[in-house]
């Protein structure tokens, strides 16, 4: 411990105002691949989807259904403890082995039964514990810290997880990877350094990257890696910048070497539900002209009371006249969100043939989604996103017997997200102050409900979740300054 004492570190200045990118592999696979205890209470489609994803990689599942009917299908589909019971029972927990526990997931479709039932356990002693919400609940993150008034390690929505997946196509059409963390206060982005970027031949200690933002990995010629301050950028590089959503918008497009003001994104989106609303709400808020089309009249008066810069039709998306009136072809992207599979593909078909550009799809079966992905783009479909695989792959990072959790993987490095000990060696200090070990990028601090890429001068609290990314090499040295 000796060893890592405080000090003035150079690594922590090149991670708070150089940069860096990379090329991120997708890693669907658990972070470590040792069994642990999980229970899952409610059974229903996101519920049965984990269950069975998890049982199949070898994983101790319990999962507790209140619906005798869901229980008993369940129990002889999958390889697991089912009890048709109650996850707000102390019986039922301590039945399911909640002693036992190493995580915790409530995925009823209940806010109140899921916070109960997540508290419970936390406060039973299960190490994590995840929590399923409506998303209203999640836009009130930031008036009221639900995570640690109830004990919850992470609050979740499947329909916000799903909409933020659709929205990344939207808000970075150019960008390579779009990923966001601390609450949706950073944004993480990769781009291509374009050939007349001014960023072409400088160092990252030249480059200048405005406050707020970081420049984590490179990738040079194939090889990834964590930059240091004398790193050259240069044309073709893939780098990966961390910051606010609206920040990095300008400084992606500098990256690229595009200049003049973007132009205003036209988004058409078939459905008016959560799904929907979530997204038409995260895009009107990033220079996009929204459309909704919506039949339902009660929910467009609701949408129309909720949105303040999209425009609402009440009209059916999915019969081509009306497609026809509203000039739907001339969109950039055409979003279909309704809660029929086969609606939204065939109306994507219809509005592709229409013109537009770029159509995106919900589909509920993940099976389904992965396949019209693959195939779709012949048909004009860019994408397909599944709520329960955008579920899954949210909840994958919290299986590791780790204290810490990754958030992302990449070839050499990884995403973190750790708590701060009390006791521990970095809290108290202020940033520049810690010998973070080479190859770490400071990228977030949240406390509370508050969250922002942190300045060499803002101190670390006890308690605090610090984002790093962080060379693999490092990661032992990195977590013993942050674990009490």
């Amino acid at each position: 411990m000796v060893g890592i004492l405080l000090r003035e570190s150079p690594c922590l200045g090149i991670a708070l105002g150089g940069g860096g990118g990379y090329e991120p592999r997708r890693l669907d696979e658990p972070a470590c691949h040792k069994s642990m205890n999980i229970i899952i209470v409610g059974a229903g489609e996101i519920g049965r989807h984990l269950a069975s994803v998890l049982s199949q990689e070898s994983h101790n599942i319990s999962v507790i259904e209140k619906d005798e009917r869901l229980a008993t299908e369940l129990d002889q589909a999958i390889d697991a403890k089912v009890i048709h019971g109650n996850g707000s029972s102390v019986e039922n927990l301590v039945e399911a082995d909640v002693g036992e526990c190493d995580l915790f997931l409530s995925l009823t479709s209940s806010n109140t039964a899921n916070v109960m039932s997540a508290s419970m356990a936390k406060n039973m002693g299960v190490a994590k514990v995840i929590c399923r919400v409506h998303p209203g609940l999640q836009r009130e993150e930031w008036l009221f810290d639900f995570k640690g008034h109830f004990g919850i390690d992470h609050l979740f929505s499947s329909e916000r997880l799903t909409a933020i997946e659709l929205a990344k196509y939207v808000r970075n059409p150019d960008s390579l990877v779009v990923e966001e963390l601390a609450r949706g206060r950073i944004e993480l982005q990769q781009v291509r350094i374009g050939e007349k970027a001014d960023a072409v031949g400088l160092t990252l200690r030249k480059l200048n990257a405005p406050s707020g933002i970081r420049l984590a990995m490179v990738c040079h010629e194939g090889k990834h890696f964590v930059p240091d301050a004398e790193t050259i950028l240069a044309a073709g590089d893939v780098v990966t910048i961390f910051g606010d959503p609206r920040k990095l918008r300008d400084f992606s497009s500098k990256l690229q070497g595009k200049a003049g003001k973007r132009e205003r994104m036209r988004v058409v989106i078939f459905g008016g539900n959560e799904y929907g609303f979530s997204l038409a709400q995260m895009l009107e808020s990033v220079d996009c002209d929204v459309r909704v089309f919506e039949k339902d009249p009660a929910l467009c008066a609701k949408l129309v009371d909720r949105l303040t810069n999209t425009t609402v039709i009440r009209a059916d998306a999915t019969l081509v006249t009306e497609l026809e009136e509203e000039q739907v072809g001339g969109a950039d992207f055409f979003i279909a969100t309704s809660s029929d599979d086969e609606d939204n593909v065939m109306s994507c078909l219809q509005a592709h043939t229409l013109g537009v550009k770029n159509c995106l799809t919900l589909i509920h079966r993940a099976d389904y989604a992965s396949v019209i992905s693959a195939s779709g783009k012949h048909l004009g479909i860019r994408a397909a996103v599944s709520p329960r695989e955008a579920t899954r792959r949210e909840i994958q990072r919290f299986i590791t017997s780790d204290r810490y959790h990754i958030q992302k993987s990449f070839e050499t490095a990884d995403l973190l997200e750790i708590r701060v000990g009390k006791g521990s060696i970095a809290a108290g200090h202020m940033l520049h102050e810690v010998a973070w070990p080479t190859g770490t990028v400071i990228v977030g601090q949240l406390r509370g409900i508050h969250a922002a890429v942190p300045a060499p001068q803002d101190v670390l609290m006890a308690g605090d979740h610090l984002y790093a990314v962080v060379a693999h090499e490092a990661r032992k040295a990195f977590v013993r300054l942050l674990e009490a």
